[in-house]
């Protein structure tokens, strides 16, 4: 119960389809001592003092779980250095699995829980014995992308009742509860701990003597000729037009990050575009084993609509490849395979 509108309704559709709910808040991260009360961020106490107040007017048991160092050494770290290998992470994907459902799970052995549930956009179905996510209702809103890591074990206790609704009727329901302050309030962060969405600020909090170090690097083309100095290129992602600070007279975009020689390498649209890619760490949900030569949808990021692609097993590695290029593959974020609204399953990029 993060004191939101999703898990809000999440808790109240539970207690109404007759179950025992026990709310958990799990505190991640402090906003008040990373931003220091910068205007339009919330403090910390607000969202678990929301959570609290609808556990007691649902007459419900209620736990706050302090997760905060586990967190900064799992999660922000590996934010951190992903970025300073010149890859591009996303937090939510590691998080879910190993920082979220693992304590959610946890604790609910602890409690003598069957089931965990949140409020995220999505499905989980059971066929042939294996469970998997699938897309939810609300395509705006699915969360599908970013839950592609969880085990089996995770998917077959976890009930997502949010499925099922858009957004705007999970705030229907809100206001037919009586909570419509909690309707009404702005949507939740994309990456928690940046509130503000400026990573780079965050990664110079964080790292502050190694932003300075990087600075004033090698800007170029693909061919090695010099066009500026960069700002440090963990301050760059592939397929960045905007803030290059280099004039060549036409659009140019980051089409690779070279930390070994602090390098940021620039190049023109046609550039980016890739026919195949290439995943580690990859997990597959909907089949024991993925059928030989298999063709799926395939989404290289959050906000990708996806290209159909062939994917093949190579070792330890997955290959996709794609019927058309794809644009501005990036090395630390997720490609997910779809069958229809299914996940297949996905790996981390190349």
């Amino acid at each position: 119960m993060s004191g939101g509108v999703d898990s809000s309704v999440a808790a109240f559709l539970l207690q109404q389809a007759g179950y025992e709910v026990v709310g958990v808040t799990l505190k991640m991260w402090s906003y008040e001592k990373t931003y220091h009360g910068k205007a339009g961020i919330k403090p910390d106490h607000d969202f678990i003092e929301a959570a609290q107040k609808l556990a007691e007017k649902l007459n419900m048991e209620h736990h706050v779980v302090d997760i905060q160092e586990e967190f900064t050494t799992s999660i922000i770290q590996n934010f951190v250095d992903e970025y300073f290998a010149g890859r591009t992470p996303n937090p939510c994907v590691l998080c879910n699995p190993t920082m979220k459902f693992g304590t959610l799970f946890s604790f609910a052995e602890n409690l003598g829980c069957e089931k965990v549930a949140t409020g995220h956009y999505l499905r989980v179905k059971n066929e042939n014995g294996r469970y998997f996510v699938s897309r939810g209702k609300d395509i705006a809103k699915d969360q599908s992308y970013v839950l592609w890591k969880m085990s089996q074990e995770q998917l077959s206790r976890c009930i997502f009742p949010l499925g099922e609704l858009t957004k705007e009727e999970v705030k229907m329901r809100a206001r037919s509860f009586g909570i419509v302050s909690i309707a009404e309030q702005r949507e939740s962060y994309d990456v928690c701990f940046i509130p503000n969405g400026d990573y780079r600020s965050f990664l110079q909090m964080q790292r502050p003597q190694g932003c300075e170090a990087l600075r004033g690097g090698i800007i170029c083309d693909k061919n090695g000729k010099w066009l500026g100095k960069h700002r440090g290129y963990p301050f760059y992602t592939i397929g960045q037009r905007k803030g290059l600070e280099v004039a060549v007279g036409h659009p140019v975009y980051v089409t690779q990050l070279d930390p070994e020689n602090n390098k940021v390498i620039l190049g023109e649209k046609e550039d980016l575009l890739s026919q195949t890619l290439v995943v580690t760490d990859y997990n597959i949900a909907k089949y024991e084993t993925l059928p030989e030569n298999f063709r799926a949808l395939v989404r290289i990021r959050y906000k990708d609509a996806g290209t159909m692609a062939i994917i093949t097993q190579e070792g330890n590695r997955l290959r996709c490849d794609f019927d058309q290029p794809v644009s501005a593959v990036t090395p630390g974020q997720s490609a997910v395979f779809y069958d229809g609204d299914d996940v297949i399953g996905g790996g981390i990029i190349l």
